[in-house]
């Protein structure tokens, strides 16, 4: 086992043609979202967000009502659970991970100390939520009051607009929507405590700073951002506020969510997600009164619900991984955690699709008053959505990595093919690891070329890194009526068809251009595997390779990560043709 990827970056082309690369990825990223970046740091250069973040009186006084209402009628092992978690909640978090909390918030390099990400994790305001739901099952168990001396610790540790708590707009729209939905829980929501309108009224400063940078990402910024705004305002009483956020927000889903549910972000995480910040919107706006969010924003959110629903294993709710994700779980009222999205999926089904998905009895949504309606949400055998494709035959579903690409891809997965027999990935995806990894080696060995089901041609990346979340070159895509088809800037071509016969999985990939071998990986369950002249096997799985050229198989170690910030080892069958081949054919014979 070694530390190295399987495949290698080509940094020196990077370095000698950086110039061109960054033109052809702005080119490709389109006029809006570069013109929106500019415009953000053209506002940074000026000081425009750092003197409207400049002052912050300090929160005091109360937060939270005295008292909490009655819980809603939950099975009795859903609410001694939740009890125990709060009873688990750690008396302070790591909220700063070795940056300088009395930084201003604009001025930090967010990844100088480690991952950014759980830290921003602990400020999201979850525990608060938790402690809201203790506090209506136990009121005499002094959950209120633990909620309230955490607010006020939290205000405390991270004063307004410095350290890593504020330097995100996006943190600051989630954490004011755990805190509308905590007021919501507590029937407080209608006429907040004075300390939480002034917590909503900075947080809704912090987002208002920096629109230009949530705008330009053209991912979940963009819809978490309008949705926090949203619901700052609602809770403010500032009813144009409110109308005006919401037109963001419906444009933004607009934007970024097509009307067959495919999202800019092709990922189940971030699905999930994008799905849970609009539920607790469209919950808010309900209790509110507010007038009804455009058409639009509610039937592209039901089709995006379809989609995730479509991914999501009904018996534990896992989900491919698939592009990146952060692993969250927002507003997890049925404590399901990220790795089961059922119950997210419930929620938004029951919010905007009128259907019910495959928890009647989920908790979370109990907790909201979501009654489940009689119709279901179904899964076809064959569906295609902008950015991948799915089959689903005899227990088995596969899902393929497909264009088209009207935004940036995330990891160089373009034709990666994912499957899955009920809940068990027999073909899988590296996953994300962490967005700043404790070991460099970390990106390439999970989010390149090489770390995909697809073809790489000469082991050399298709699409050439240009920072952390950017790559330039991007391929291009085309639907085939049973797969898809890529062409990358070598002139490299790779089709993809598959086709399923009751427990047989067939994978065709014709292969075309100037190269001297063509590598193709599966990447594998844990097993006892073996090679076989024509494949490999763990005694129940079954792969079988045909090719029209001279063919080599070996059974190597690759690495996959089974949740955000976590690496393992995984068993790799690594298949290898010569020039001139045209034709690599996997069969994949399930038990």
């Amino acid at each position: 086992m070694t530390d190295q990827p399987s495949i290698t970056p080509f940094p020196d082309v990077v370095r000698a043609r950086r110039g061109w690369l960054v033109l052809d990825a702005a080119w490709r990223l389109g006029p809006r979202p570069v013109a929106l970046m500019l415009w953000h740091r053209a506002s940074l250069a000026l000081g425009q967000p750092q003197r409207a973040l400049a002052r912050a009186d300090a929160v005091e006084g109360r937060f939270l009502p005295r008292a909490a209402p009655p819980a809603p009628a939950l099975p009795p092992e859903t609410a001694g659970r939740l009890l125990a978690a709060a009873a688990a909640l750690p008396a302070r978090r790591d909220w700063h991970g070795g940056l300088d909390p009395a930084a201003p918030a604009l001025r930090l390099d967010l990844f100088a100390a480690g991952d950014i990400r759980p830290v921003w994790e602990a400020s999201r305001f979850a525990d608060l939520l938790l402690l809201a739901q203790a506090a209506r099952l136990e009121p005499a168990g002094g959950h209120l009051a633990r909620a309230e001396q955490w607010l006020s610790d939290w205000c405390a540790a991270n004063p307004a607009f410095r350290g890593p708590a504020w330097a995100c707009g996006q943190e600051a729209a989630l954490r004011a929507l755990s805190l509308c939905l905590s007021l919501a829980l507590l029937e407080a929501d209608r006429d907040p405590p004075p300390a939480a309108r002034h917590l909503l009224r900075l947080c809704a400063r912090r987002i208002a700073a920096t629109p230009a940078y949530a705008a330009a990402q053209d991912n979940n910024h963009s819809i978490s951002e309008p949705a926090g705004a949203f619901a700052c305002a609602l809770l403010l009483g500032d009813a144009p506020g409110a109308s005006r956020a919401a037109r963001k927000l419906a444009a933004a889903v607009a934007r970024l969510v097509a009307p067959d549910g495919g999202f800019a972000q092709v990922s189940a995480g971030y699905a999930r997600l994008a799905l849970d910040v609009l539920a607790v919107a469209e919950v808010l706006r309900a209790r509110h009164g507010a007038p009804p969010f455009a058409p639009v924003l509610r039937a592209r959110a039901a089709a995006l619900t379809t989609w995730l629903h479509r991914l999501v294993a009904p018996e534990d709710g896992s989900t491919p991984a698939l592009g990146v994700e952060d692993g969250s779980a927002f507003a997890d009222l049925g404590l399901h955690g990220p790795a089961d999205a059922r119950g997210s999926v419930e929620r938004a089904a029951r919010l905007f699709a009128g259907a019910g998905a495959d928890l009647p009895r989920d908790a979370g949504c109990a907790w909201l008053g979501l009654t489940c309606p009689a119709a279901r949400l179904g899964r076809p055998a064959r569906w295609r959505a902008a950015g991948s494709m799915g089959w689903a035959a005899a227990g088995a579903t596969a899902l393929l990595r497909c264009g088209p690409l009207r935004f940036r891809p995330a990891q160089s997965d373009l034709l990666h093919l994912t499957l899955r027999d009920g809940a068990r990935i027999v073909l899988r995806d590296g996953g994300t690891g962490a967005y700043n990894p404790p070991a460099p080696w970390w990106p390439a060995a999970l989010a390149e070329a090489g770390a995909h089901n697809a073809v790489v041609f000469d082991e050399s990346p298709p699409m050439p890194r240009l920072g952390r979340f950017l790559f330039a070159c991007w391929p291009r895509l085309r639907a085939l009526p049973d797969g898809a088809a890529r062409r990358d800037a070598a002139g490299h071509r790779q089709a993809r068809r598959i086709s399923v016969q009751g427990r047989v999985w067939t994978v065709a990939d014709k292969i075309a251009g100037d190269f001297r071998a063509a590598t193709l990986r599966w990447r594998l369950p844990a097993g006892p595997w073996r090679l076989l002249p024509d494949g490999a096997t763990d005694g129940h799985l079954r792969l079988c390779i045909t090719a029209d050229a001279g063919l080599t198989l070996a059974l190597e170690t690759g690495w996959e990560s089974p949740a955000y910030g976590e690496i393992a080892a995984c068993p790799v069958l690594r298949l290898r043709v010569a020039a001139p081949a045209t034709r690599i054919t996997t069969e994949i014979r399930l038990p």
